[in-house]
Formats: C-alpha cells, sequence, structure tokens
C-alpha cells in the first residue's frame, strides 16, 4: 500500500497526476465544486513533504448503503462514508465504479463496494480498465469479500493497482491493521507498461480471488494467459453470511476517480475462477 511504496513510485506517481488532483493536507482540491468537505491531513497520501499516517484510533465514518440491485450484486455503498459519494453503474456487463476516498488500509476503509450477500465457497474475477490515463498511481480496483459493510470490518482483498502493482490483503480481526502481499511483473521488452529505471511493469489486465472454506487465494491473467494462483492461500475466519463483490477506491479523499470491471464473474463455489 501507500506507506510501503518506494520514494520514485511516489515520485513517478505524482508526476503523472495533473496538478488538480494533488490535493493539499488539510484543504479541498483546486477544481473542487463549492461546498466539497475538507480533508484530515491523515487523510493524503505520502508524498514529498507530506506523510500518511493511520487515522486516529477509534475514527469511523457510517457506511451510505443502497439496497437496489445492480447486475450480479445485491447493492453498493460507501463504506467508510467517503466525504465525497461515489456510484457505481452496470451497462452491457461492465460496471463501471466511481470513488473517493483515503484507502484501503490501516484500520478502517473507505471506497465504493458493489456487494451480495453470500455463505459458503466464492470464485471471483474481473477485468480492469482505468479510463483515466493520469489518476493517481495507487489507486485500485478491487475484489473484496468482507464481513460486514463497517469500514474497519475484517476482509480479504485483491487489488490492481493503477501502478500495475497487484495485491492480496486482509484485516485479520474488526479495527485491526491490514496485512498484505504485493507483486509487481516486470520485462525488459516491448510490452505495454510503465517504465522503470528501463524495466517495464506489466498491467494484468484480469485478477481473481477464490474462497475455499477459510483459504483465500489470490488468481492472476498477467499476459492473458489462462488465470493462475499467485502465492500460497491466505487463511482467514469469516462467519456467514458475509459480503462479496467488487469495488474501487481513489486513494484521495475528496477526488472521485473511475474503474471499470467487465466480464465480472461470481459464483457460490470454489475451483470456478476464470
Amino acid at each position: 500500500m501507500k506507506h510501503r511504496m518506494t520514494a520514485l513510485a511516489v515520485l513517478m506517481a505524482l508526476a503523472t497526476t495533473p496538478a488538480w488532483a494533488q490535493e493539499v493536507p488539510g484543504t479541498s482540491p483546486a477544481n473542487s465544486a463549492p461546498g466539497t468537505p475538507t480533508a484530515p491531513d491523515w487523510a493524503y497520501p505520502d508524498y514529498p513533504g507530506h506523510r500518511q499516517v493511520a487515522p486516529p484510533a477509534g475514527f469511523h465514518r457510517p457506511s451510505r448503503v443502497e439496497d437496489t440491485p445492480i447486475g450480479l450484486f445485491d447493492g453498493q455503498a460507501d463504506v467508510g462514508g467517503a466525504l465525497v459519494p461515489g456510484q457505481g453503474t452496470v451497462q452491457d456487463g461492465r460496471y463501471t465504479i466511481t470513488s473517493a476516498g483515503y484507502n484501503m488500509w490501516y484500520g478502517r476503509d473507505e471506497f465504493r463496494f458493489l456487494w451480495k450477500k453470500m455463505s459458503g465457497d466464492v470464485s471471483l474475477a474481473a477485468d480492469v480498465a482505468f479510463p483515466n490515463p493520469v489518476g493517481y498511481g495507487d489507486r485500485k480496483a478491487l475484489l473484496v469479500i468482507r464481513q460486514s459493510l463497517d469500514d474497519d470490518a475484517p476482509e480479504m482483498v485483491v487489488g490492481l493497482h493503477g501502478t500495475g502493482m497487484f495485491h492480496i490483503a486482509w484485516r485479520p480481526a474488526k479495527g485491526a491493521d491490514m496485512v498484505d502481499m504485493e507483486y509487481k511483473v516486470g520485462s525488459r521488452g516491448a510490452l505495454k507498461g510503465e517504465a522503470v529505471a528501463g524495466l517495464v511493469t506489466l498491467h494484468p489486465q484480469r485478477i481473481g480471488m477464490e474462497k475455499k472454506g477459510d483459504a483465500f487465494t489470490l488468481w492472476v491473467s498477467e499476459q492473458g494467459e489462462p488465470m493462475h494462483p499467485y502465492g500460497a492461500p491466505i487463511s482467514l475466519k469469516l462467519t456467514e453470511p458475509f459480503y462479496a463483490g467488487i469495488g474501487f477506491v481513489s486513494h484521495l479523499p475528496t477526488t472521485t476517480d473511475t474503474a471499470v470491471l467487465s466480464r465480472v464473474m461470481l459464483e457460490n463455489a470454489s475451483g470456478k475462477v476464470r
């Protein structure tokens, strides 16, 4: 997540972010509509001259929940009540998710979540695209299985970052700090991606997650090959029913961005990720 990024990655993220999106702690961005709320200093990401820190102990915002069905899902929510409301829409099987939000990290989250209440095993996968080519580098498209819609709920998250990094992250207990495993796939060839010191970071187009009992596994297709698991299964105990679905967070507390998730598959069984 952001506080684990290298200084080079932070500088590159800022270099590719338009000036209006480089929010200044304690202010609203210059292009904000009148009345846009001011975010607290801790909610802004790391960049030169500013250090992101954890939210204050005991800080929470109620989630805004909509229970109107949308495509495969029972409803949607601004988990953690981001200061600027998000939105999810679906057309021809493509889910467009817009959200602000400081992050999914530490002991609480802010993100837009399209959810389905489920029990048992789950297979979940989606193609990911970021329509805005110059959004904040650490924005994240998300596959999520979480205990509740509270901002500090136990959860397992698979995310694809705007930089091309992908991860599996989990909150082992209510209010606990997140833990993650992060991956980047590089090539010195001519494949599309983000060049870093001569190395091209590939941007996987499809991510997946399998829940089999209490074991969760990250799945990825790096270059269009069949989906395959990454790393060892992670154990997390969730009480049934839980919430499974897709989401997005801009990683900027009052600036929205957008991800498009398509070819979304959600099945109530393990072994079906594709």
